[in-house]
């Protein structure tokens, strides 16, 4: 039995974690919204239904859209946002001091860039400015970083999410911290902003991280984002608290 099917589940109303209230955080956290997460509907609305009443941005992601996430999830996300009339945030506009107030800050992970550009209209039809975490930024040919230059230019936020990657702690536990950074974190931020993109966040991969290593990103930049989980017991939350 899987350690997701063991614990205990909770709405995500009640993850304070994924809830931004203007504190000057640094370490950010989000709620996946892919079909593994296992989060209903109902518990994601739950989610931004709490940041309109609460004043709050709710902090949520997903990966490859129609592959990982449905894009009728995607598009009801966006549908509750504009019902509630729940301005769109992204992690640029956290590291500039702003997300004061009911938001909703969604994010993509990974290299999808072609399933990214592919909802490019459905984010257009909702107004909806979202951050675009990058991994793996060499490996994108011409064609994708032409998609990741026109996703800019709609207005969302390109962010840094390493190189290939790895986990945080377990690399920085076999090679050191200097390492990772050298490796995984400065390249990735790097090679984005020399691509003319204004880096100022970072993803964990997995959301896997530790305090050293925060301390470690946030000297290149102002903002890092790990992830909550919905289940507890077994597992432990990345998060922190």
């Amino acid at each position: 039995m899987s350690l997701v099917a063991t614990a205990c589940q909770h709405d995500l109303d009640e993850i304070d974690g994924i809830f931004y209230n203007g504190d000057g955080r640094k370490v950010h956290c989000g709620a996946n919204l892919d079909d593994r997460s296992r989060n209903s509907i109902d518990s994601i609305d739950s989610a931004i239904d709490r940041a309109a009443a609460e004043g709050e941005v709710v902090e949520l992601y997903a990966h490859n859209p129609g592959v990982s996430v449905p894009v009728s999830r995607l598009e009801h996300v966006l549908e509750r946002a504009r019902t509630l009339g729940l301005p769109f945030v992204t992690y640029a506009d956290f590291a500039a001091g702003g997300g004061n107030g009911a938001g909703i800050a969604l994010a993509f992970d990974d290299a999808f860039v072609q399933a990214w550009t592919d909802v490019r209209p459905l984010l257009q039809s909702y107004g909806a400015r979202v951050t675009f975490f990058v991994s793996r930024y060499p490996a994108l040919d011409l064609e994708q970083r032409a998609q990741l230059r026109q996703l800019a230019g709609d207005g969302h936020d390109i962010a840094a999410h390493s190189i290939l990657h790895l986990r945080a702690p377990t690399y920085v536990e076999d090679n050191g911290l200097a390492a990772y950074m050298d490796a995984e974190v400065v390249p990735s931020i790097e090679l984005l902003r020399e691509a003319g993109y204004p880096i100022s966040s970072f993803a964990y991969p997995f959301g896997a991280r530790t305090s050293e290593i925060d301390d470690a990103i946030l000297e290149h930049v102002p903002i890092v984002r790990s992830v909550a989980f919905s289940y507890y017991g077994t597992v432990q939350s990345p998060c922190p608290n």
